[in-house]
């Protein structure tokens, strides 16, 4: 038995970013999705400082020293940027699963209100921890 030959159709292509016009909703999607990638490396560091600091004085000393110098600081307040974006990124979507803000001018508002509450409280929090110590 011979097969049977197929005739060939164009496939359909499906949609891409050269055919959407990129928006504020699309870009905190991938931001979110980022972020929560990034909580993983995040978590991780979490959990070296408390092996460090389970360790006794010689490992927490190396801990202490690394998130107390500038990188180390960097990669602290990066870190409360993306914990802080990637939660309210989910309260943002929190608030969708209730049915509310699907109109365009909420959608947006509350992309860009996501983005910017993430680095006012960062700052707040950052702000603060310094004026305590």
């Amino acid at each position: 038995m011979a097969p049977t030959a197929r005739p060939t159709v164009a496939s359909p292509l499906s949609p891409h970013l050269q055919i959407y016009r990129w928006t504020w909703t699309m870009a905190m999607s991938v931001v979110h999705r980022a972020t929560g990638c990034a909580l993983y490396g995040g978590t991780a560091l979490v959990a070296i400082w408390l092996l460090a600091l389970a360790s006794g004085p010689a490992a927490y000393g190396w801990a202490a020293w690394f998130f107390g110098s500038l990188p180390g600081k960097l990669v602290l307040f990066v870190y409360t940027w993306v914990l802080l974006h990637h939660m309210l990124g989910g309260l943002r979507h929190f608030v969708w699963d209730a049915g509310i803000g699907f109109e365009r001018a909420r959608r947006m508002g509350l992309a860009r209100l996501t983005l910017v509450a993430s680095t006012a409280l960062t700052l707040a929090i950052w702000a603060v921890a310094l004026i305590a110590r």
